[in-house]
């Protein structure tokens, strides 16, 4: 399998994307106005304490105070909040931003710290673990660490880890030895996926790399007053090269000089051997459409997916969930509908699987299969999500398929998906989809006018609304406006604003000009 970075920069945005045989299997959007957050630590001031909800709130600086959970409150949180003024274990492995999972994990699934007494108006020194979605603000933790190119470091930690994907048991043995020959005391260490297979040396750089990190946030923290930002961790792109980079991508390809120096600079730094496979590349037809990219991504943005035998994917986004809807389309190669439904279903579980990394989707998802009667049937699909599921940095969970053919599913949510990120809520239809019919806006508007022509004298008015609206109005043979106007004997102007949304209106006097929407609504 060949696997490639391709990163496309642009004044308004850079895009990462990861190709496995030019099929697109990770897509990362980095742009000024939503600036990755995950890794960035924080000088906070304890703003709320809530025992009832196991929570504190903390103001960082942010529209909405940062969330930190009970869960989130490590044991090394004391030692922290004291360098302020105010055993060996192997460890899970990391996220793609180098957080050990450890501090990610869901509560039901945790081991309760020792909670330091938390008071309003205390400092407190926390990460961000999850940036904020919707109305919510990001989620924190008070167990900092600063993740490198081969090693994590923890302070105030004595704990050593070894990446749980490193499965070779000598391997294992090696690097958990020098881990514990270099980390300094009272630090922990977390040895990464990559570093399998690296010099001793080369762990010591970076974990020297890391310790000069610790001290300028240290001296940052001390020095500044909350709330403030003490440590801004990498951006997307030069985050994507640090956790993801490894040998099995060939080749990086990058259309921007800037960021080539930039990638090139942190791989000088801290492995020089893999410099030679970035690449600067020039395209007349732009990076993405060379290798094929853009026509994958425009896929990410759709509600219908297809399937390579006719079937289709409906995704549809909701305040609490996202659900999955899988149609067999025209597909009926067998007579047997059994054998349709199944084929159908295993290429959709395949599919979400990817959809849902491509996406970065996040929370309780929902997927309404196609109804299988044979017990070992849903059992095989069931059988291939986790499969497919594998490939997946983010935690997964996944229940059995119920009677009903649905299938639950949770995944760790950091960010916001890629269609939150890229998209804004449509202001015609607020997000539902859908807009009113002419006969319902005719309707509105006939309610009006009964209770205006009851309580007025008046005989001409002028009608606002969206342009798509009045043209709703104006059409057909026999005009509806004609009609309400003979009708009521009201002459009726229209007016176009576009600032008004599409589904209101508003009416004016034509002699006076004073608004009489509220009068006789």
């Amino acid at each position: 399998m060949v696997k490639e970075i391709i990163i496309n920069s642009t004044s308004s945005q850079t895009r990462v994307a990861i190709t496995e045989d030019g099929n697109l299997a990770d897509f990362f959007v980095d742009y000024p106005e939503n600036r990755r957050m995950v890794g960035d630590i924080y000088l906070g001031r304890i703003a709320r304490v809530l025992p009832g909800i196991r929570a504190a709130f903390i103001d960082i600086g942010m529209k909405h105070d940062a969330f930190l959970h009970f869960s989130d409150i490590g044991e090394r949180t004391q030692q922290l909040q004291d360098m302020l003024g105010d055993e060996d274990t192997d460890l899970d492995d990391e996220d793609e931003n180098g957080i050990p999972l450890t501090q990610t994990k869901p509560e039901s699934k945790r081991t309760e710290p020792t909670i330091p007494t938390l008071k309003k108006g205390q400092e407190i020194l926390i990460q961000i673990i999850k940036e904020p979605v919707s109305n919510k603000g990001v989620r924190v933790t008070s167990s900092v660490s600063l993740p490198g190119r081969f090693c994590v470091l923890l302070p105030y930690d004595n704990k050593v880890g070894i990446s749980k994907k490193i499965f070779d048991y000598k391997e294992r043995k090696r690097l958990r030895y020098i881990a514990r020959q270099i980390v300094p005391e009272n630090y922990g260490l977390i040895i990464r996926t990559v570093a399998q297979k690296q010099d001793e040396e080369i762990l010591k750089d970076d974990l020297k790399n890391l310790m000069k990190t610790w001290e300028r946030i240290e001296k940052e923290a001390k020095s500044k007053n909350p709330p403030a930002l003490v440590y801004q961790d990498l951006n997307t792109t030069v985050s994507v090269i640090r956790d993801l980079f490894n040998s099995d991508i060939s080749k990086i390809f990058v259309d921007s000089k800037k960021l080539y120096k930039e990638i090139n600079n942190y791989l000088e730094l801290v492995q020089p051997a893999i410099a030679e496979k970035v690449e600067l590349y020039k395209s007349t037809y732009g990076i993405f459409n060379t290798f094929k990219v853009d026509e994958q991504i425009k896929t990410l943005m759709g509600r219908k997916v297809s399937l390579p035998s006719g079937g289709y994917l409906i995704i549809e986004h909701t305040e609490a969930m996202v659900v999955i809807d899988v149609n067999s389309g025209k597909y009926a190669k067998s007579k047997d509908q059994e054998s349709n439904s199944l084929k159908t279903d295993l290429e959709a579980s395949r599919e979400i699987a990817r959809q849902l990394r491509l996406r970065d989707i996040g929370g309780i998802i929902v997927i309404d299969f196609i109804d299988l009667e044979d017990d070992k049937n849903r059992k095989k699909v069931y059988d291939e999500l986790k499969k497919e599921f594998r490939k997946d940095r983010a935690k997964v969970s996944i229940l059995p398929m119920s009677d009903f053919g649905l299938i639950q599913i949770t995944r760790q949510r950091i960010r916001q998906n890629i269609v939150q990120a890229i998209k804004e809520v449509c202001p015609e239809c607020h997000g539902t989809g859908l807009l009113t019919k002419s006969s319902h806006l005719v309707y509105d508007l006939e309610s009006w006018l009964k209770k205006f022509r009851r309580k007025s004298r008046e005989r001409s008015i002028i009608v606002k609304s969206h342009p798509s609206t009045i043209a709703k109005i104006r059409e057909g043979k026999f005009k509806s406006l004609f009609k309400l106007q003979f009708k009521y004997l009201v002459k009726i102007t229209l007016r176009e604003d576009a600032s008004l949304s599409a589904d209101t209106f508003e009416f004016y006097s034509a002699k006076t000009g004073h608004d009489l929407t509220r009068e006789f609504d």
